[in-house]
């Protein structure tokens, strides 16, 4: 049997306590809210607050569609790039590293500037603003989730052999690469998550009833609340991500083929 180098688990072990010992000192003060004992006070003052709902609901669904346009923009970009124009690789790389150079504050200012007569005239053009500027925040992340996974499928073959069965582009790419690429775009999906989730900049100037503004509006406001909503938000985001795994495998389940019908 192979040993394990004791320093792996050294190492291993100093990550789980840099990430949990925050996490329980977090928890422990958030219990705090009433003198001499432990209480759940503050969890309900925040659970009991419709902002508290109104803004998760809110960025749950901002991020539900943010992820499906990544989906629908990446996917077949990264296809046509790998299958016909390989040469092309590097521009796309770096359009799609643009958003760790350009500040999330440097792209909203031009986004208000540039739509402050138009979308932002309306609610629903906030929201179409908010989740166009949150796909291009995801582009670094879902290219290389998705980049990657094609790169571990023999997409040429793929495509040959349903075009030969007499399968369209569109067939191919949304019954034979998408299917395929199922855990790669979880992956993407994950990130993506909880980057909107947690984003803070471009909801604020946009003035968006997000996740990011209204923790940082409690903050401001209340001492033990905002230690509670900070646990309730890491459970339900993670509870979110599970559920978007679960549904991603039984969609993957159930519509994995390998060529068309």
């Amino acid at each position: 049997m192979k040993s394990v180098n004791p320093w792996s688990w050294l190492w291993l072990g100093v990550g789980v306590l840099y990430f949990a010992i925050p996490l329980i000192a977090t928890l422990d003060f958030s219990l705090r809210a009433e003198a001499d004992t432990l209480s759940f006070k503050a969890y309900v003052n925040v659970l009991n607050d419709p902002n508290f709902r109104n803004s998760f609901l809110f960025s749950c669904a901002i991020a539900l569609v943010t992820i499906l346009l990544s989906w629908l923009l990446i996917v077949p970009t990264a296809y046509w790039v790998q299958l016909k124009y390989p040469a092309l690789r590097p521009w796309v790389e770096l359009v799609t590293l643009l958003p760790f150079v350009v500040p999330a504050v440097v792209l909203v200012f031009g986004l208000i500037r540039t739509y402050s007569t138009t979308l932002l005239n309306s609610r629903q053009g906030g929201w179409v603003l908010l989740t166009a500027a949150y796909v291009v925040l995801s582009f670094p992340y879902m290219y290389r989730a998705v980049d990657t996974g094609m790169r571990a499928i023999d997409i040429r073959t793929l495509t040959e052999a349903a075009q030969s069965l007499g399968a369209r582009w569109p067939t191919v790419i949304f019954q034979i690469i998408f299917p395929n690429l199922r855990a790669a775009l979880l992956n993407g999906a994950f990130l993506t998550f909880a980057i909107v989730m947690g984003e803070f900049t471009i909801a604020a100037l946009l003035a968006q009833p997000a996740f990011g503004p209204y923790m940082n509006l409690l903050s401001s406001s209340k001492v033990y609340e905002p230690s509670a909503l900070a646990i309730v938000s890491f459970a339900l985001t993670w509870g979110a991500i599970a559920l978007v795994q679960l549904l991603g495998q039984q969609v993957g389940r159930s519509s994995q083929i390998t060529g068309p019908r």
